[in-house]
């Protein structure tokens, strides 16, 4: 019997990085995961390994930088699974640049993807948590225990040098957990956070020469640490390395234990003490 036999999990931006170390390990534990991602070779990637290793899991593909897109993959979630019991809001990129490169076209998309983005997702959750908790006071004298994990970053809570859209809104994402672990307590849900440091993902891939790019959409932007940027983060930190996407995981997968079911509006940080 795993610790998370018979409960749903969805997790946003699972096909690759945090997200899909997360997927497996959640799968791992006995979870049926649904893997969203808007890519979907890579969410398909992450389902086959999941099964292969005798898990459950489903990909959901929405790009949830549309405006309907919360509501359409919540839907998606419980007409698939008929319930959720662990969200796990992971989805995101960067766009990074000192303040007066700041557009405002990249102020808000950081806002809206980091902040925006789970907020929208949760909102869409409400009323089916709300209902089916009351179904189940009545019906059994509490509600299950369910689990929300907001992803945050370092950048949020310390502050980064040319990432303040992105910063700020994943300083959003601490007052979204504290708000929500304060309104969702009586649904007997628990809503904490992760802040991240340095993890390595194509986001903080290491690079020397010409800096790597991604693609969101139709618009390619640049990611990664330089080799003596890299090396400056690995000096900085008392483990004395970076954290990989695994380490990542397992930190996200405590809040969803049920260990934890008396710990909520938490931010755990996660950074080898960076």
């Amino acid at each position: 019997m795993g610790d998370l036999d018979g409960r749903v999990a969805l997790i946003t931006g699972a096909g690759r990085g945090i997200g899909a170390a997360t997927a497996r390990r959640l799968a791992a534990k006995g979870a049926r995961v649904l893997v969203n991602d808007r890519d979907a070779a890579e969410a398909a990637s992450t389902v086959d390994a999941i099964l292969a290793a005798g898990g459950e899991a489903t990909a959901l593909v929405y790009d949830l930088t549309r405006p309907d897109a919360a509501d359409v993959l919540v839907d998606a979630a419980l007409a698939e699974a008929g319930g959720l019991d662990i969200l796990v809001n992971n989805a995101g990129y960067v766009w990074n640049g000192a303040i007066q490169n700041h557009s405002d076209e990249q102020w808000q998309a950081m806002l809206d993807m980091h902040a925006g983005v789970p907020f929208r997702i949760l909102r869409a959750w409400q009323p089916w948590l709300r209902d089916t908790a009351n179904a189940e006071r009545v019906a059994h004298g509490g509600a299950r225990c369910r689990k929300v994990v907001n992803i945050s970053s370092v950048s949020g809570t310390t502050g980064a040098a040319t990432q303040i859209a992105y910063s700020a809104g994943k300083a959003a994402v601490v007052g979204i957990t504290k708000t929500l672990a304060k309104e969702w307590g009586r649904f007997n849900v628990t809503v904490n956070s992760v802040a991240f440091g340095h993890i390595d993902t194509r986001l903080t891939q290491t690079y020397a020469g010409v800096p790597p790019s991604i693609t969101v959409g139709e618009r390619a932007f640049r990611v990664g640490l330089s080799e003596e940027q890299a090396a400056a983060v690995r000096a900085a930190t008392p483990l004395g390395r970076t954290g990989s996407p695994e380490d990542a995981a397992g930190a996200i997968v405590l809040f969803c234990l049920p260990e934890s079911d008396f710990v909520t509006g938490q931010v755990l940080t996660c950074s080898g003490g960076a």
